[in-house]
């Protein structure tokens, strides 16, 4: 609550204590000088999801293909229920994790 209080006092003192230095426009002709910000259009995602994609078709076909698929699918099918709730959950534990890490570290890079 204390902080809160002191924070509202700070932000009016500094308001109040803050006139604006006339500076005949020269901040604004400063800004308009600026070169465009520019836009770096990047592919990277692109060819990181096109070669994901053909590794994971290149190794479902090194492994047997279809076969594999339908044992993987029936190993699956005959798993205990309650393994398969374990699995899920680890997985969504993980998921999560990865993504709360990802989302902090864009956080910590833009406060830089």
């Amino acid at each position: 609550m204390d902080e809160k209080v002191q924070e509202d006092w700070l932000d009016a003192r500094l308001r109040d204590e803050a006139p604006y230095i006339d500076d005949a426009g020269f901040t604004s002709r400063v800004v308009q000088k600026l070169p465009a910000r520019h836009v770096r259009r990047s592919y990277r995602a692109f060819i990181l999801l096109g070669l994901t994609l053909a590794a994971c078709i290149a190794a479902f076909w090194f492994a047997g293909g279809t076969s594999l698929a339908f044992e993987a699918y029936a190993n699956v099918a005959m798993m205990p229920v309650m393994r398969m709730l374990v699995f899920a959950a680890a997985i969504g534990v993980l998921v999560t994790a990865g993504c709360l890490a990802a989302a902090l570290s864009r956080l910590r890079g833009r406060s830089r």
